[in-house]
């Protein structure tokens, strides 16, 4: 399967569900609570329709695991070695909150890893690609595409992305351990993409994370020489269990610190 052929018909697609987000997003919408109480809003379920439907159109053989979608028991998806997985609306909280840092994100997990993925961010029409074969690129309106990579050395002080959303415990002590830092905030899949265009050091997600949350913008920054590790030093992977949530990880970017030794010991 020559997987570089999906980029394009992908990035259309994104910016398809981009756009039925922010016709959403102009108006006084409503916000309802998932069964998590989570938030969802008819963003999210228009855009899952978009993708889903192009998906299907696209790739009819290969199935498609969504947030907005029922999750397929595990005795059958763990034959499946190759699936879409897509999260239709990343950061549904920023969206309510109006701020922007809000993403479409479409990976192709083959052999329980991300080998495609693109995050699109609706509200600068920007978006991140990762294939392998291809690299990693960011497209924004009107301007060649651009090649991107991770940093190769840390600045001093160490750049950190953490969520707008969900600061911990752990995050606060992994950051003690570091030393001098600092912090950049900020919501949805667009930590990854920061990591992976070279501005920022590491990400440390040390609480709670689904699959669908991950997998695109894994798949950018490890094709943009990055790297996304659990906690053991193994690469994060997908679809290995009954449930769809990830482990603790590290977005890594420049390579000139112990990450690992740093999050172990903060854990």
């Amino acid at each position: 399967m020559n997987i570089t052929q999906y980029t394009d018909p992908l990035v259309t697609l994104a910016e398809e569900a981009g756009r039925a987000i922010l016709e959403i997003y102009e108006t006084d919408f409503d916000v309802e609570k998932k069964d998590d109480q989570s938030p969802l809003t008819k963003a999210d379920l228009a855009s899952n329709a978009r993708i889903v439907a192009g998906l299907e159109k696209l790739t009819p053989e290969i199935p498609i695991i969504s947030e907005e979608v029922g999750l397929a028991d595990f005795e059958e998806r763990r034959q499946w070695d190759c699936y879409w997985l897509i999260d239709p609306l990343d950061g549904t909280k920023e969206f309510v909150k109006r701020n922007g840092e809000f993403t479409v994100n479409i990976a192709l997990i083959r052999d329980h890893a991300p080998v495609l993925g693109i995050v699109h961010v609706p509200v600068t029409k920007t978006t991140y690609i990762g294939c392998e074969g291809l690299g990693a690129e960011r497209r924004e309106a009107g301007k060649a595409p651009c090649r991107i990579a991770v940093a190769t050395e840390s600045d001093s002080p160490v750049r950190v992305v953490g969520s707008r959303s969900h600061l911990g415990t752990s995050l606060n002590t992994f950051l003690q351990i570091l030393g001098e830092f600092e912090m950049h905030p900020m919501g949805s899949s667009l930590k990854f993409c920061l990591i992976a265009e070279g501005g920022a050091d590491i990400y440390p997600r040390l609480g709670l994370t689904s699959e669908w949350d991950t997998a695109a913008a894994q798949a950018v920054v490890e094709q943009a020489g990055g790297q996304v590790l659990e906690l053991d030093g193994n690469r994060l992977s997908y679809n290995r269990k009954a449930d769809i949530l990830n482990p603790h990880f590290l977005v890594i970017g420049a390579q000139d610190h112990d990450w690992l030794g740093i999050a172990q010991r903060s854990t």
